[in-house]
């Protein structure tokens, strides 16, 4: 059963960013959704509340061992000017799943998406209209627990926050160089790479800046044992056309199960591909470039949607996809997605909640 939701509203409104100068990240709406959960009481009432700072004890156990996870949707307007959220169920679910690899406390499924709604409705005009502009949401679970000991919290966190944003790649679908990490390690087998945490976010910022220094825009990471099998880009589940078939690595402990890799699978063999989970070696891709198999590269996720990938190097070699531009199956598939979540395409899949 869901719960009521209190709503606080803000005295002190912000003003809105220009609608063409959004970027990613840069400004926050008015509100946040909020829930507590303590080893004595349990989850606590939720609520939307203003924006504002989060008071933390010093000795706050996200602090000190790194109890945090979150999530990331969005929010689109729709041509008849209504707001609807993308798949807002798999992201809970995701959560719901994840917390416990943490020794964290899953937020109920139902409160979870009323709360998430509740916080939308409440920032409503926060969601901008402006083509590919959209209202990117961030659900957050941390450890507020104050105690010095390497134990799970008994205290925490469940917020929510957004931020208008605008298209990933204001001139439309950038194709990106790629360094092919070998040395350094994103996740191993057995740790949290299949949860959305925050430490998988910071292990993976010492290569990446590297690779930026280098001139290339991201990192591919690798098995961490034989540094020979694909896993992610950056921090995107990554795709790979091979001639008519469309691959993706399987999931396993060190691969998030991205919300948005679900929905191209899907939406791939709508658009006839035949679509395939197994895992994709550095080697493969070389020789896929020898024999003219090897068509497009391209990462995915919610904040880009896809990435195309033009130039994938490594050492003194590089690997060049689709004549280093956007191929046509990473565009078929991005334009897919995007007509879905803004209402210009049939949501035959049912992926769209109203708020």
């Amino acid at each position: 059963m869901t719960r009521a939701i209190a709503i606080t509203r803000t005295t002190a409104p912000k003003t809105k960013p220009d609608p063409n100068d959004l970027g990613f990240g840069r400004f926050f709406s008015d509100h946040q959704g909020q829930m507590e959960w303590t080893a004595e009481g349990g989850w606590g009432p939720p609520r939307v509340v203003p924006y504002g700072p989060i008071p933390l004890d010093p000795a706050a156990g996200v602090l000190h061992y790194g109890q945090a996870m979150f999530e990331g949707l969005k929010a689109f307007r729709q041509p008849n000017g209504s707001v609807k959220l993308f798949r807002p169920e798999a992201h809970v679910q995701r959560m719901i799943v994840g917390a416990p690899r943490l020794c964290m406390p899953s937020p109920p499924a139902d409160t979870m998406l009323e709360l998430l709604k509740a916080f939308v409705q409440t920032d409503l005009d926060w969601v901008p209209s402006a083509p590919m502009t959209s209202l990117y949401v961030r659900p957050t679970l941390i450890a507020t627990d104050a105690f010095l000991g390497v134990r799970p919290a008994n205290k925490y966190l469940f917020f929510v926050i957004g931020s208008p944003v605008g298209a990933y790649y204001s001139g439309g679908l950038r194709p990106v160089r790629i360094w092919v990490e070998r040395s350094q390690t994103r996740a191993a087998k057995g740790g949290l790479g299949a949860v959305k945490a925050g430490a998988n976010y910071v292990a993976s910022l010492y290569a990446a800046n590297k690779a930026k220094k280098e001139g290339y825009d991201q990192v591919l990471w690798l098995d961490s044992v034989k540094h020979e099998t694909i896993e992610e880009v950056g921090t995107m589940n990554l795709f790979v056309v091979f001639g008519d078939e469309l691959v993706t690595p399987p999931l396993s402990d060190s691969i998030l199960a991205g919300v948005t890799r679900d929905s191209i699978m899907a939406l791939g063999q709508d658009l006839g591909l035949k679509v395939s989970e197994r895992p994709i070696t550095v080697q493969e891709l070389v020789d896929g470039e020898k024999s003219g198999r090897l068509k497009e590269v391209f990462g995915s996720g919610s904040a880009a949607v896809v990435s195309p990938v033009g130039e994938l190097a490594f050492g003194d070699n590089k690997i060049v996809t689709s004549k280093g531009e956007s191929g046509p199956v990473c565009q078929s598939l991005y334009d897919a997605i995007t007509q879905i979540q803004r209402g210009t395409r049939p949501d035959k899949h049912g992926w769209m909640m109203p708020v």
